[in-house]
């Protein structure tokens, strides 16, 4: 009976000592308070550049977070706009080092996505959320900064065309774009079919009813107005349409508040088309992918593209001299060339605005 009491007090003494250790184990890394962050200092800022998008828009150093005792850390640097107390803060970039740089593509998605205008400097806050183990367990925060940063927006500014020729409705309604970001002259080629608006998006993107829309003034001679009654009206056919919704000011925004529709059909004319520079050979429309497309043979020599047979609107090569039409194609730009003479599948391809392409396909 000694022998087991014995036993069972020994294994007692085991299993208490055990269970000390894995107390000791569970109080061996314990958050200690805020660390600080080193660099930048609150106030300092950057102004970020869609042409150069892998320069640092950031680079931070911080003091190591104090758990208690030796241990690996995970650092997460996290913004959000000024003033929102980090309601919803946004997660940049992860390290075990106690130094990171976020590139200027990587800030400008952060920034935007917290709030922050395109090209208009804006507050954010940052801070450092640190954890340990794979769980991320035990987080404390570090001190916050103030960040000024101007971020920028490679995305043209739309407006949805909703009306009879797709149902009137706004979430599938063909685009106009404006040239720029914070331009209010949209344009766009679209087949019309009767009545139509136009409708901007809410602050989330989407376009809907309910969202500022423009109509005719009641006028019907090109005056857009501000939540119009009245539809714009156009019959049948394929059109450029543009349209300012800018306040008008004689000085810095002559069109405001006006609108146009120009009914078009589009051909390639020059040196290497049948018609030469004096007649343009006629493209067919394609409804389904709001193409032009046509067989034709083309000779070696250069071309370009023009609405009704005429130069009033036509399309050449990218010149950022020219008025915008994307990024391979420019209104007045230079002539485009053709190498070997052939029998060409030709496609203009207008289905995305102020982005215009074309294709040769030799048949």
């Amino acid at each position: 009976m000694k022998n087991i009491f014995k036993s069972i007090l020994a294994l007692s003494l085991v299993f208490s000592f055990t269970s000390c250790e894995d107390e000791q184990d569970l109080l061996f890394s314990q958050p200690e308070g805020e660390f600080r962050i080193l660099s930048p200092v609150s106030g300092e800022g950057v102004v970020l550049n869609a042409d150069t998008p892998l320069n640092p828009g950031l680079s931070m150093t911080w003091e190591a977070a104090n758990y208690g005792s030796p241990t690996e850390i995970t650092y997460t640097i996290q913004v959000d706009k000024s003033g929102d107390e980090f309601d919803s803060p946004i997660d940049v970039v992860s390290t075990t080092n106690t130094y990171a740089t976020v590139s200027s593509d990587a800030l400008n998605s952060a920034a935007v996505a917290a709030g922050l205008d395109p090209f208009t400097q804006g507050g954010l806050e940052i801070r450092l959320r640190s954890t340990v183990g794979t769980t991320g367990s035990q987080e404390q925060f570090s001190d916050v900064i103030s960040y000024l940063v101007t971020p920028y927006s490679t995305d043209l500014p739309k407006l949805a065309v909703p009306g009879n020729h797709q149902g009137w409705n706004p979430p599938t309604a063909p685009r106009v774009a404006s040239s720029a970001y914070g331009k209010t002259d949209f344009e766009g080629y679209i087949w019309l079919d009767g009545g139509f608006k136009f409708v901007g998006p809410d602050a989330s993107g989407n376009f809907n009813w309910g969202n500022t829309d423009w109509g005719d003034d009641g006028s019907f001679s090109g005056a857009l107005a501000e939540s119009g009654e009245s539809d714009i009206i156009a019959t049948a056919g394929f059109y450029r349409v543009e349209a300012n919704t800018g306040a008008p000011d004689p000085t810095t925004n002559p069109n405001g508040l006006t609108y146009s529709i120009t009914p078009v059909a589009w051909g390639i004319v020059g040196a290497a088309t049948p018609g030469g520079w004096d007649n343009s050979t006629a493209l067919t429309y394609n409804s389904s992918t709001n193409k032009w497309e046509g067989v034709v043979a083309l000779s070696a020599g250069e071309f370009k593209f023009r609405a009704n047979n005429a130069w009033a609107i036509n399309l050449g090569g990218f010149d950022a001299s020219k008025p915008y039409g994307g990024e391979n194609m420019s209104y007045d730009g230079g002539n485009l060339s053709v190498d070997t003479a052939g029998n060409y599948l030709v496609v203009l391809d207008l289905s995305n605005p102020r982005d215009y392409n074309y294709t040769l396909t030799l048949q």
